[in-house]
């Protein structure tokens, strides 16, 4: 496992460090927890790696493990029957921090919590055949 890396001007590092306040919940060698300020219901809590990666393909895999270890940890503390267990990698995928984190958002009604809207692609079975292809080539 590679040693852990940091960003001077990452905001989630200087979390990590203590440099920024933060409502701490969980940490552990290879994560650190804490609840989101600006929740989408009570309970929305981050789950960061302590290994600075921008995308989670940056990201060592022991690092990696830990954080879902962890995301499972707070899901069951939050006793909510729904949630949804969130991580974008990239702007346009919606990641508006640079490091890999976790969002554990619990689903208490139809309102609160993470809302989305899924826009389904009709794919031919020769498409599906030829992605399946080229993505086990790859694997």
């Amino acid at each position: 496992m590679a040693a852990a890396r940091s960003l001077a001007s990452c905001i989630f590092c200087k979390i990590i460090k203590g440099e920024i306040p933060s409502f701490k919940l969980v940490e552990t060698e290879y994560s650190y927890s804490f609840l989101d300020i600006n929740p989408l219901a009570k309970g929305h809590a981050l789950v960061i790696p302590k290994d600075h990666g921008e995308k989670l393909v940056d990201v060592d895999d022991a690092y990696l493990a830990d954080t879902l270890i962890v995301a499972k940890k707070i899901a069951k503390a939050l006793g909510s029957e729904n949630y949804n267990i969130l991580q974008n990698n990239g702007a346009l995928a919606h990641q508006e921090v640079p490091h890999v984190h976790f969002h554990v958002i619990p689903k208490p009604n139809a309102e609160e919590g993470l809302i989305m809207g899924w826009k389904q692609q009709k794919l031919s079975k020769s498409d599906l055949e030829a992605i399946h292809e080229e993505l086990k080539t790859k694997l």
